[in-house]
């Protein structure tokens, strides 16, 4: 995705920019009920009196800011539950909520709209044919209200519990990991080694990496006719001593900014480009679930059962190790290890959950469905499956359920057991 399509697509799923539409469309359609009026080519025999309409928009404009003001509190009230609850990690995936953001915008809106209403009829900006109008906009404002409110209602009732919170980052993970799996290289050949007397260049910024425009890297190759080495990926941490692209050939500054240009580095890891950040959010709702102080073995399955989905998205798109594009462009970009994500997903639950004898069986259960699914992803995860087993052993207190989890273990495992 190119870095411009990339800034507007999160543009769009900020809160600010649906209520900012919504409320100028409200603004205008208010405002066009009065300039209409003129160029209409008949006449409402119905009589709506200006005082009647000013009252419907005076209580919805009091109502309405009552309820915008009561969303907004309910849906940072689940912000925080998520946060200290799950992770996070998670608060920005239900920030970017469609739902909760047409809710708030829709009440935004109609408030709005209402007190455009009243300023235009106390303006006298309205006739007879206006008031009218005025009037038929506010009915049809209101049943979208209402029709808001009742799946806002029924939305409130999920919003940020810990289930809702796993979906969101199954989904955001799972996102992520398709894209992985379709293009691991993000559009770019598979990494080689940098040879030698390759031009380093490095950003000015810490932060991390949250996009790498490989359309534009490829333009500037293209250009100059010369390789570029990425040495970073989406959720790498930078600094300005860390290299970011080697290049095979002349720099100079025009060049050197443009390259620079290509990477986008933030405070916060982007979910969009990084598909370890979903596994360590899911591995962290897990993690906190099976600490002492909550104890919480069925969230820790649940988040299990929701990796075993996200990891199983790569059978039905096998990674192509060999690098996606094998076009005339040079531009040389590295990919997650299998390793690294393994140890994102499982580790903090493997340190949390070796003395539950129920998610120690469903973590070996889940190891074996991927070995069973992911041929590529055999080899590791038969050593991670050890390294469970050898963690149970150390850690597990109950001899029953020691014995329980190792006759699991061998029914599973009988290569490795």
């Amino acid at each position: 995705m190119k870095r411009w399509t990339w800034i507007l697509h999160r543009i769009a799923r900020q809160i600010w920019f649906r209520a900012g539409v919504i409320s100028l469309l409200s603004v205008a359609l208010a405002i066009l009920a009065g300039i209409i009026t003129p160029y209409l080519p008949y006449t409402f025999d119905v009589d709506i009196g200006q005082r009647s309409v000013g009252t419907i928009l005076q209580i919805m404009a009091s109502s309405m800011l009552a309820v915008t003001t009561f969303s907004l509190t309910a849906m940072v009230s689940a912000y925080s539950s998520a946060t200290q609850l799950a992770t996070p990690r998670a608060t920005q995936l239900m920030v970017s909520d469609p739902t909760s953001q047409n809710a708030l915008s829709t009440f935004l809106g109609a408030f709005v709209f209402s007190m455009v209403g009243i300023v235009g009829l106390n303006t006298s900006a309205y006739g007879h044919d206006g008031r009218i109008i005025l009037f038929a906009a506010t009915v049809v404002i209101i049943m979208l209200v209402v029709g808001t409110l009742l799946r806002w209602i029924g939305h409130i009732t999920a919003f940020g519990r810990m289930a809702d919170v796993i979906d969101r980052v199954e989904e955001a993970a799972t996102r992520a990991m398709t894209g992985f799996a379709a293009a691991p290289h993000l559009g770019g050949r598979a990494a080689i080694a940098v040879p030698p007397g390759a031009v380093a260049i490095a950003g000015s910024q810490t932060g991390y990496v949250t996009h790498i425009d490989v359309a534009a890297l490829r333009a500037i190759a293209e250009r100059n006719k010369f390789g570029i080495h990425v040495g970073v990926l989406p959720g790498t941490m930078v600094h300005p001593m860390r290299d970011l692209v080697h290049v095979e050939g002349p720099v100079d500054d025009a060049v050197r900014a443009a390259l620079i240009r290509s990477f986008t580095i933030e405070r916060h890891r982007s979910f969009d480009q990084d598909p370890r950040l979903g596994l360590i959010a899911l591995s962290e709702i897990a993690s906190r679930a099976l600490a002492p102080a909550t104890n919480d073995p069925g969230t820790g399955i649940e988040v299990l059962n929701a990796l075993l989905r996200v990891f199983l998205t790569l059978r039905s798109q096998p990674t192509n190790a060999s690098g996606e594009n094998t076009g005339r462009h040079r531009v040389y970009l590295g990919r997650p290890s299998l390793d690294d994500m393994l140890t994102d997903a499982f580790g903090p639950i493997l340190r949390e959950g070796g003395k539950e004898v129920e998610v120690s069986l469903r973590l070996t259960n889940t190891l074996a469905a991927m070995h069973a699914n992911l041929p590529l992803m055999r080899k590791p995860i038969e050593s991670w499956a050890a390294r469970h087993a050898k963690r149970v052993g150390e850690t597990m207190e109950d001899p029953d359920d020691i014995v329980v989890f190792e006759q699991t273990y061998r029914q599973l495992w009988p290569a490795i057991a």
